[in-house]
């Protein structure tokens, strides 16, 4: 049943002297962006009339097709409680559809929505539930963010030194203004970082509260004086940051993971879906961990998962089942970091682990040990392959699995991967600190 008419939302925003809305959406590479109108254009937007140049966005459309408008979905409508009292700012997240009332298959949430569509029509709706980790650092006297630490705590340590624990507990108050429903709240490994739990909702819901979730951080953060940055490996030499990705199918208002009966507690279902996971993932990798980044994250030696296994036993592998059976049974994605867009990423998580439902996959024998601990030799005797090792070899991977292009479409497809690529060469061609200290003056 939707949470807001048309009226509600008209009514609200004179109540609560609400005078900037803010309709938001999210570009192919997980950027927010937004139009903001006065509540003298509310209704107008609420009939989907709000156009936008679509050609300024990268890789939404050509300057001769650039005409889009946004459709509010009206459930996600909230006012953001960090901003002022006298005249509130609420926001809208919308859907982009294109002058003929088509949606615009270049719009990430509707990627998503064609894969739920697909679940549906089997009789499944996916849950969600995300872990994301971030760093907070100062900034500089220019007002330039630093990696500069503002604290020296480990893992759940109890008020480290710096703001670390206020700030995260005027953030959790921010989200629960907001409709979260905040579970936990810790110091992460690393000096510095950070991790929020909410909790798990539909996927478009849990989507959309991954893009609230990361605004929501950075703008609490700025007003404490600080930035938080969602960039999976800021610092060398300590862990980086991660966003495991919990994921359960319900199906006749029953957990289709949970077989009380079976090895483990997980069903033919769990099980096959395990396996179409398993058996995409390298190539999703490019979406699920976007940048050149990313892949200085995925090494051995600071927790995350390089190799493609799945284990109940062990952190060290990329699919871990937590001990929780009945409602609570899931499997963890343990590769994704929080750079990722989520729309795309759930979409391409969800088709992966549909495809081995429909093709009744199996996965292989689960790992009882330590990866990490395993010898090159070992690894390959147990069939247990690497993840992509850089960006260009995950877009390499991508571009060979069809689930890619048949999920996301040929124009995220295809835009997605000349921006990646674009982004790699900009890389590879770059001169760094390190190799002047390495090379200068020894050649």
């Amino acid at each position: 049943m939707p949470k807001y008419t048309k009226d509600d939302i008209i009514r609200i925003i004179k109540e609560e002297d609400i005078q900037f809305i803010r309709l938001q959406f999210t570009d192919i590479f997980g950027i927010l962006k937004n139009v903001a109108i006065t509540p003298s254009q509310i209704e107008k937007a609420l009939e989907n009339s709000c156009m936008f140049d679509g050609s300024s966005i990268d890789g939404f459309a050509r300057i001769n097709e650039s005409d889009m408008y946004l459709y509010p979905d009206f459930d996600t409508f909230t006012i953001f409680p960090w901003r002022p009292q006298a005249g509130k700012v609420a926001r809208l997240i919308c859907d982009v559809y294109t002058p003929d009332g088509k949606p615009f298959v270049g719009d990430p949430r509707y990627a998503l929505k064609k894969v739920l569509k697909e679940a549906k029509a089997l009789g499944y709706t996916f849950n969600v539930g995300p872990e994301l980790e971030f760093f907070l650092f100062h900034y500089d006297e220019n007002g330039k963010p630093t990696t500069t630490a503002h604290d020296e705590g480990g893992y759940f340590d109890l008020e480290p030194l710096g703001q670390g624990e206020d700030l995260r507990r005027e953030i959790s108050f921010a989200l629960e203004a907001m409709g979260f429903e905040i579970e936990a709240s810790h110091h992460e490994v690393a000096q510095a970082q950070h991790e929020i739990d909410f909790k798990f909702d539909d996927a478009l819901v849990t989507a959309d509260n991954i893009m609230t979730f990361k605004l929501a951080v950075k703008t609490v953060a700025k007003r404490y004086g600080m930035h938080a940055t969602f960039m999976p490996k800021p610092v060398f030499g300590i862990n980086g940051s991660g966003m495991h990705v919990n994921m359960s199918l319900m199906k006749d208002g029953k957990n289709a993971f949970f077989d009380p009966d079976a090895d483990l507690g997980l069903s033919e279902t769990a099980l096959h879906f395990i396996a179409g996971v398993l058996q995409h993932v390298k190539g999703i990798t490019a979406v699920t961990n976007p940048l050149v980044n990313s892949y200085k994250r995925l090494v051995p030696g600071y927790e995350a998962p390089c190799y493609v296994a799945w284990s109940a036993a062990n952190r060290s592998a990329l699919i871990r089942i937590p001990a929780t059976r009945g409602v609570g049974t899931r499997m963890e994605l343990r590769c994704p970091d929080p750079a990722t867009n989520p729309y795309l990423a759930l979409a391409l998580c969800l088709a992966a682990g549909l495809d081995g439902i429909k093709k009744k996959l199996l996965p292989p024998s689960q790992v009882y040990s330590s990866i990490f601990a395993m010898s090159a030799e070992e690894r390959e005797a147990a069939g247990i392959e690497n993840l992509p090792g850089n960006l260009f070899e995950a877009l390499d991977e991508f571009k060979k699995d069809p689930l890619a292009i048949d999920t996301l479409g040929d124009h995220i497809f295809e835009k997605y991967i000349e921006a990646k690529e674009k982004e790699w060469d900009e890389y590879r061609t770059q001169v760094t600190q390190w190799e002047l200290d390495e090379y200068l003056f020894r050649y």
